[in-house]
């Protein structure tokens, strides 16, 4: 971070950061069977959790350049939806880093749809342990999180529990 840089536009850039670590990790080695994995017919799949995720960085993005817009979106492929995670990350991203204006507090941005992001990313991962393929714990806090690091590639864990 530059020291002209606004340091409350920072710590969303690290959180979208932090999304893209996290949510790389759950949907790591999840295959399209799990992508439907359904616990009861009062739950979402991941899929539609993770379509849902798509469409609450959409609504973020657009609520930083003041032009709420909400949609619903169908689920997709497991793999598209995958790809759509890491393409409106990298676009929510990249209009922070711009210096465009953001059109509404940087607080409300976060409580709203990358919190509520955050919570479902922990949804998938409930998910996979409970169809019989959990990802392994880990210290976040030694992670190796990047602002602007916000594609599939993330870095290896660095301290997972057994």
């Amino acid at each position: 971070m530059t020291s002209n840089a606004d340091p409350e536009r920072e710590l969303l850039r690290h959180t979208i950061a932090t999304l893209a670590y996290r949510g790389g990790k759950v949907l790591r080695g999840a295959t399209a069977d799990f992508s439907t994995f359904r616990m009861n017919d009062q739950t979402r799949t991941p899929v539609e959790i993770l379509a849902h995720i798509g469409d609450l960085l959409e609504w973020g993005l657009s609520l930083a350049k003041g032009k709420q817009v909400w949609n619903n979106a169908k689920p997709q492929t497991w793999d598209r939806e995958m790809e759509r995670f890491f393409v409106t990350l990298k676009q929510f991203d990249s209009y922070l880093a711009s210096g465009d204006p953001v059109a509404c507090a940087p607080q409300s941005l976060f409580q709203g749809p990358i919190a509520d992001a955050l919570t479902h990313v922990g949804q998938i991962a409930m998910l996979r342990r409970i169809a019989g393929i959990p990802i392994r714990g880990e210290n976040y806090f030694q992670a190796d999180i990047l602002s602007g690091k916000i594609g599939a590639d993330q870095s290896a864990p660095r301290f997972e529990f057994d």
